[in-house]
C-alpha cells in the first residue's frame, strides 16, 4: 500500500502476540471506530472463543476484506507405505490409530481442522484419530523428518524446502485445483476421491464499530492491492492464492465458517 501510494500516509507495522490473535484484537478495539487501525486475522478469529481462547468473536470486529486463500498440504514421513492421499484415509478407516498425526500449534487450530474433515469426508471418525499436537510447525516438521511422526497437515509455505528436497512426500492438497511450482506434483484431495476443500484465509478486519465511508475507503484500497501484478507474484511465491472479497462477502462468509468450524470442533470434541 505504501510503496505504491495507495494510501497518503506511511503504514506503521504493530505485532502484537498472544492468545492466537485475542491480544490483537483487545488492542484493536481500544480504538473503536476509528479507520486508522487495522488487523491481518486468520480462522482463529472464529474459533477462538469456542475454545475458550478469550471471549472475543468474529462480530466483535468489523470485516473489511479477505484477501487470501491458504491451502493445506498433508505430507508424510520418507518411507510410508502409502503411496496417495486416498491410501492414507483407506488404512485410517480401517484403523484410525495406525498413523500419528502432528497438528501445529496446538488443537483446533485451521491443519488440525482441515484432516478432521478430510477423515470426516473419507468416512473416518474425526476425533478417532492419533493426533499429537505441537506448539509450532517448525518443531513438527522435525519430528516428521526424524521418523516419529507419521502424518502433518500443513500450509505450503512451511513445507515446501522439504518437499523440494524430497525429504518428505506431498500426499494432496486442499486446494480446488492443483498448485503451481514445487507443489504442482501434489494432487488435490478432490483428484483423490475425497471431495474436500479447506481454506486457511488470510483477511484485513477494522475495530468494531467502523464507520461506513471510512470501511468503503479501505475495501478500495484492498481491491488495488489484491489486482497489483507485484502483489500476485508475490502472493503465488509463497504458496497463497489471491482471493479477494469485500466486506459484505466476507461477512457472510464467516457467519458460515462459524457454523462448519463448530460443528468440528464439536465432532472432534474440543468443545460441546
Amino acid at each position: 500500500m505504501q510503496d505504491k501510494k495507495l494510501v497518503p500516509t506511511p503504514v506503521v507495522v504493530m505485532n502484537k502476540p498472544g492468545a492466537g490473535g485475542t491480544v490483537a484484537l483487545g488492542y484493536l478495539n481500544q480504538h473503536a471506530g476509528d479507520g486508522h487501525y487495522l488487523m491481518v486475522q486468520n480462522p482463529a478469529m472464529v474459533t477462538n472463543s469456542m475454545l475458550g481462547v478469550g471471549t472475543a468473536t468474529y462480530s466483535d470486529a468489523t470485516p473489511v476484506a479477505q484477501l487470501m486463500a491458504d491451502y493445506i498440504v498433508l505430507i508424510g514421513r520418507k518411507g510410508l507405505a502409502h503411496e496417495t492421499g486416498s491410501d492414507v484415509f483407506k488404512a485410517l478407516k480401517a484403523d484410525p490409530k495406525s498413523l500419528s498425526i502432528a497438528v501445529a500449534p496446538g488443537l483446533g487450530t485451521g491443519p488440525h481442522m482441515a484432516v478432521a474433515l478430510l477423515a470426516q469426508t473419507a468416512g473416518v471418525e474425526p476425533s478417532a484419530l492419533h493426533v499429537i499436537p505441537f506448539a509450532s510447525a517448525s518443531e513438527a516438521i522435525t519430528a516428521i523428518l526424524g521418523g516419529q511422526i507419521d502424518l502433518m497437515p500443513s500450509t505450503g509455505g512451511n513445507v515446501q524446502g522439504n518437499i523440494e528436497a524430497g525429504s518428505i512426500k506431498g500426499y494432496g492438497i486442499t486446494a480446488p485445483q492443483r498448485m503451481s511450482g514445487v507443489l504442482s506434483d501434489i494432487p488435490t484431495f478432490r483428484e483423490q476421491g475425497i471431495d474436500v476443500v479447506f481454506n486457511n484465509w488470510r483477511a484485513v478486519i477494522g475495530p468494531k464499530n467502523l464507520p461506513a465511508d471510512q470501511l468503503a475507503y479501505w475495501e478500495g484500497v484492498f481491491e488495488k492491492v489484491n489486482s497489483d501484478p507485484e502483489w500476485q507474484k508475490i502472493a503465488t511465491q509463497s504458496f497463497l492464492v489471491p482471493d479477494y472479497h469485500g466486506s459484505a462477502e466476507f461477512g457472510a462468509f464467516l457467519e458460515a465458517e462459524a457454523k462448519e468450524s463448530k460443528d468440528l470442533l464439536t465432532g472432534l470434541g474440543l468443545i460441546k
